[in-house]
């Protein structure tokens, strides 16, 4: 599969200031742009309103940039480029636009597409059912799997010995997270368990719906 081309807008759900609300960087200020349109289609995503892109307006990227140097001077320390599935779009063009914020760079994918534009962090989020490209394992800064039930052990495990493997000798793996599924009292004893029971494992937490922030 090859990546789509190039374009000058991009179908937007939102963008916002706010606290990253999961992963390595729980709890710092950050502006999120959430780009519509996802195939992949987790039946407990929270956001399935991001998930047909039609009934989202395309925003130029110079528009986005110059909201997320708004929020750079109120604050912001980073940009998060989410989704839906950020990687559906070619965000080559979105990075560069975003470039003379002097803002880092973030990305929270799935994996499924082929990468593009150029991250500071990576965030990998596979999916059972939808398994993310080889290069993206090869690239993620942060590996966060959802978990619900013991098989998501067994994916997390498999997913984090491919991540191990795909990388250039002497390079450092992603760090390794288990997120708990959001009301889901198995997959927190769960995973509660497996980060006791396997300290290069780390938990996460959606500490955003915690604290009732966007």
């Amino acid at each position: 599969m090859t990546a789509v081309p190039m374009i000058p807008s991009l179908p937007v759900v939102e963008t916002f200031h706010s606290l990253q609300g999961e992963g390595v960087h729980t709890g710092r200020s950050a502006f999120f742009i959430r780009l519509a349109g996802c195939r992949v289609g987790c039946s407990w995503c929270d956001t399935k309103h991001s998930w047909p892109q039609a009934p989202h307006p395309l925003q130029p990227l110079q528009a986005l940039a110059d909201q997320a140097g708004q929020a750079a001077a109120a604050g912001a320390g980073f940009v998060v480029i989410s989704g839906g599935e950020p990687l559906h779009h070619n965000l080559d063009g979105l990075c560069d636009a975003l470039r003379p914020t002097g803002l880092p760079l973030h990305l929270e994918t799935s994996g499924v597409d082929p990468l593009s534009g150029r991250f500071h962090w990576i965030t990998l989020s596979p999916k059972p059912h939808a398994p993310p490209q080889a290069e993206a394992l090869a690239a993620c800064d942060e590996l966060k799997v959802v978990v619900r039930g013991p098989a998501d052990l067994a994916f997390a495990q498999a997913m984090a010995g491919a991540a191990a493997t795909g990388r250039a000798a002497g390079s450092s793996g992603p760090v390794l997270l288990l997120q708990p599924g959001w009301d889901c009292a198995e997959g927190q004893a769960l995973a509660l368990a497996h980060v006791q029971a396997n300290p290069g494992w780390r938990l996460s937490l959606q500490s955003h719906k915690l604290l009732g922030v966007r």
